[in-house]
C-alpha cells in the first residue's frame, strides 16, 4: 500500500481548534481518518521550526491521498504537503532499472 507523509503548518483557525479540541483528539481524527480510507495511520508527531506537524499514513490509493490532501487544504485549517514516501524496495528496483540514452541541457 502507498506510504505518505502529510506535513504542514496550522492556520490561525487550525491552533484554535487544537487548543479546543487537544492533541489527543487530533490524533485519534487522523486514525479515524485514515481507517476510513481504507488505510492506516503509522506515525503522528507536532514539531516546532519549519513545519507543525507530521503523519506518515497508508493510503490504498494515489488518487484517495491526492483528494485527501485538497481537501485538507481546502478547510483552511493547515498549509500542508503530501509527499509520497519511497521504500528501500522501490528505491532498489529504481536504481536497477536501465534508462534510455537522454541528453540533458547543455550536453
Amino acid at each position: 500500500m502507498p506510504k505518505y507523509m502529510y506535513s504542514g503548518n496550522y492556520t490561525e483557525k487550525g491552533v484554535a481548534g487544537l487548543l479546543k479540541d487537544g492533541g489527543k483528539a487530533r490524533h485519534e481524527e487522523a486514525e479515524r481518518s485514515a481507517e476510513a480510507m481504507g488505510g492506516s495511520l503509522e506515525a503522528y508527531y507536532w514539531a516546532y521550526g519549519t513545519m507543525d506537524f507530521l503523519m506518515i499514513v497508508d493510503i490504498p490509493s494515489e488518487a484517495m491521498a491526492i483528494r485527501f490532501s485538497l481537501h485538507v487544504g481546502a478547510s483552511g485549517v493547515f498549509n500542508g504537503k503530501l509527499t509520497p514516501l519511497i521504500s528501500v524496495e522501490q528505491m532498489e528496483s529504481a536504481t536497477s532499472t536501465d534508462l534510455p540514452e537522454v541528453r540533458l541541457p547543455g550536453e
